[in-house]
């Protein structure tokens, strides 16, 4: 192994040494509350270390959302390639992994939808913007293909699968926002899985032709 290799293994292992970090900051404190001072005491590193890995807290945080996105997509992709699947079980297996994402880990995909619907994207540094975009892109993508398939089989209402796709999505983190809000007032209810049942079986039946 040379010696430039060793460096970027030694890189990236420091990475994930603050992300890890990070994570158990942001579960702690949730994303407003937390500081990088925190974050650099937690993984044992100093502030100015951090600062060479991630540009401010939005830009960590925005790594460990990135990480989220990465699972969705493999759990879409699995849904759109069931051959053996309709394409209202395919809705069916879509609303089942949109909730395993959501129970992979709640605390971050909640944050995740607000720092998509706030200006922090604006501290963002442009390559990680731009990962996350085309993360979210090709997530949507493979959504749409389940809406494009039970059109094209005459199955659904003829409407823009992207467009479809966009309606799931804003009602999943729809749901995931507000259900979050009823469980501070409430912490011994799960609300969001019958709830996201109920939603989908609204979609369902309102797209289906017959």
């Amino acid at each position: 192994m040379g010696i430039e290799e060793r460096k970027e293994r030694e890189r990236e292992r420091r990475r994930q040494q603050i992300m890890v970090a990070a994570k158990r900051v942001f579960s702690e404190k949730g994303f407003s509350k937390t500081t990088m001072e925190d974050i650099a005491r937690e993984s044992e590193l100093s502030t100015g270390t951090l600062y060479l890995y991630f540009k401010n807290k939005e830009e960590l945080f925005a790594s460990l959302s990135f990480r989220i996105l990465q699972y969705l997509l493999i759990r879409l992709e699995h849904v759109t390639k069931e051959k053996d699947k309709s394409p209202e079980e395919k809705i069916a297996a879509l609303k089942d992994a949109l909730y395993d994402v959501y129970e992979f880990d709640p605390l971050i995909i909640i944050n995740m939808f607000h720092l998509q619907s706030s200006e922090t994207l604006l501290n963002l540094s442009p390559q990680i913007l731009s990962n996350m975009k085309k993360m979210s892109r090709k997530a949507m993508r493979e959504m749409a293909k389940i809406f494009r398939e039970g059109i094209e089989e005459d199955l659904f209402i003829e409407r823009h699968p992207q467009a479809l796709a966009d309606v799931v999505w804003a009602m999943f983190s729809g749901l995931v926002l507000w259900e979050e809000s009823k469980r501070i007032i409430n912490p011994d209810k799960k609300f969001l899985k019958p709830t996201l049942d109920i939603a989908f079986d609204i979609l369902t039946r309102g797209i289906r032709k017959t």
